[in-house]
């Protein structure tokens, strides 16, 4: 597993992960965050439903197509936004203390942002394998640092290590105000891990995830 120096640029690719910690943190609002969230956790209930729909109509429209039609891909677009922001909110980072909105869009005053390029073209041969047999090593990955926390997550269901390192900050936070940056830079380049894999599996991008551990919270385009 390659490690970039967490204060090096991470170089942008189709997935763009964004992340602003917000301080100061309430040093228990922690406590009831899953409290809050209950209402969003009923309406991304029924957007998965919807998701796992769109990327199965989405996988036949790529096959005889080579395109991944605009409005599917902007709506599974969005419920990874909505999800990113509820997860940064709660268990994937507790890095805010700022209500997620209800919204598909960017929300570009959020500190938690996802975008992911729609491509012109896909590969149709890809599409066959990409999804369940290229993306098995990531897999593995993913289960170990995601889990499926409940709630907003949905690929396992067992808590990760991201979600075990969210609560060793929200612990720090608690005694002593503070939210470690070196915590903060893991935890959001374990979650910009997690989002590339999610992205490529849901069929967005013909782009591998690199096996690459990006930390940090800003994302910029690679130096010519």
């Amino acid at each position: 597993m390659a490690v970039t120096d967490r204060t090096a640029t991470v170089s942008a690719g189709p997935v763009r992960v964004e992340a602003e910690l917000e301080e100061p943190l309430s040093r228990w609002l922690w406590l009831v965050k899953w409290i809050l969230l209950v209402p969003h956790y009923v309406v991304l209930f029924f957007l998965w439903i919807a998701f796992a729909v769109v990327t199965v109509v989405a996988f036949f429209a790529v096959l005889f197509t080579a395109r991944y039609p605009r409005p599917l891909f902007d709506f599974n677009l969005g419920v990874l936004r909505w999800n990113w922001r509820v997860s940064y909110y709660s268990t994937g980072a507790f890095a805010t203390d700022r209500y997620p909105p209800f919204s598909l869009g960017p929300e570009p005053d959020y500190p938690a942002r996802l975008d992911i390029a729609c491509p012109e073209r896909l590969s149709r041969g890809l599409v066959l394998v990409k999804w369940w047999l290229l993306a098995v090593p990531h897999y593995i990955v993913v289960g170990f640092l995601a889990g499926g926390a409940g709630g907003e997550r949905w690929w396992f269901a067992y808590a990760g290590l991201i979600t075990v390192l969210a609560f060793f900050a929200v612990v720090a936070v608690a005694f002593t105000a503070v939210y470690p940056r070196g915590l903060f830079d893991l935890v959001v380049g374990l979650n910009r891990w997690v989002l590339r894999v999610v992205a490529y599996a849901a069929l967005m991008t013909d782009a591998y995830p690199p096996f690459r551990l990006d930390q940090g919270g800003s994302e910029r385009e690679p130096r010519p």
